[in-house]
């Protein structure tokens, strides 16, 4: 599992350990941080990471397929893209402890019903159920931001609560999340996005939050979680980690008696030209 020696052309090439590939280490980095933050609870949450075919082939024979998995979802348009895929059934904890387990990667096939798979998923598991609601978002993240790699999906606490206690309205709720920290607009000026409550692990939650990708990086699931996207997985944690440190002081100061001073629309307009970032349209007083 963790050195092979591969027959190419008549000649043989030692294949690095893939433990050690950056993007293996990142997502057991990160997704150990993320379990540790409160967001993963028991097997929730699931993670695509979309890879270059040039950082696999030092670990893999990309022509190798342990076996082929049909998926219920026409994914042509991602046809020969490499995704690593967090496992159906798995926990986000045990990946620093048994990646190959918890992780799979997948070529998704010309015909784009099925996807096959490279590596991982060593005991027999598949992708997490939410995979077509992923392959819609990354198909609706690239046509509007060709650099997007992640798609993310997790239960972060106090943005969960907030969907119980705020408006659904994506305004207010944004506004709300802009006033509490600073360096909220900065991150995510063009806002949140906010579907109505809909069924887990259907197409039609995918489609619903691929629409809204089209908009925005970070989307509620209302009384559910979150799904996020970005440029590679750092990025994405810092988007859901900047949101849910907003939705913490709002929790907070709603705690201590409510709100008595906040940032202003005027600062969050200067705010927004001293980074050179636009705020979302009709969001700010002014």
């Amino acid at each position: 599992r963790l050195m092979r020696n591969t027959l190419r052309v008549g000649k043989i090439i030692k294949m690095k350990n893939i433990l050690e590939a950056p993007f293996i280490k990142e997502v057991m980095l990160l997704t150990d941080v993320m379990y540790k933050f409160g967001w993963h609870e028991r097997n929730s949450g699931n993670l695509s990471y979309l890879l270059k075919e040039e950082e696999l082939t030092e670990y893999l024979d990309l022509n190798e397929v342990k076996r082929n998995i049909p998926i219920a979802f026409d994914g042509k348009a991602l046809a020969g893209k490499y995704f690593l895929v967090t496992g159906t059934g798995k926990f986000f904890k045990n990946v620093i402890h048994d990646p190959a387990d918890v992780l799979g990667i997948l070529k998704v096939t010309a015909e784009g019903n099925s996807v096959d798979l490279l590596w991982g998923y060593e005991n027999g598991a598949a992708p997490t159920s939410e995979l077509p609601a992923h392959l819609m978002s990354h198909i609706a993240r690239l046509s509007v931001d060709p650099e997007n790699r992640v798609v993310y999906h997790c239960h972060a606490t106090n943005l969960l609560a907030m969907s119980f206690s705020c408006e659904l309205d994506e305004r207010s709720f944004t506004r709300i999340l802009w006033k509490m920290c600073t360096e909220s607009l900065v991150v995510f000026p063009e806002g949140v996005g906010i579907l109505p409550w809909l069924m887990p692990g259907t197409n039609e939650i995918g489609e619903a939050t691929a629409e809204k990708m089209k908009e925005y990086r970070l989307i509620v699931w209302p009384h559910h979680g979150l799904y996020a996207a970005g440029k590679d997985l750092e990025e994405c944690f810092g988007l859901v980690e900047t949101a849910e440190k907003s939705a913490t002081v709002y929790t907070l100061v709603q705690s201590q008696g409510g709100i008595r001073q906040e940032i202003t629309d005027e600062q969050l307009s200067n705010l927004g030209k001293r980074f050179s970032v636009t705020p979302r349209a009709g969001y700010l007083n002014i």
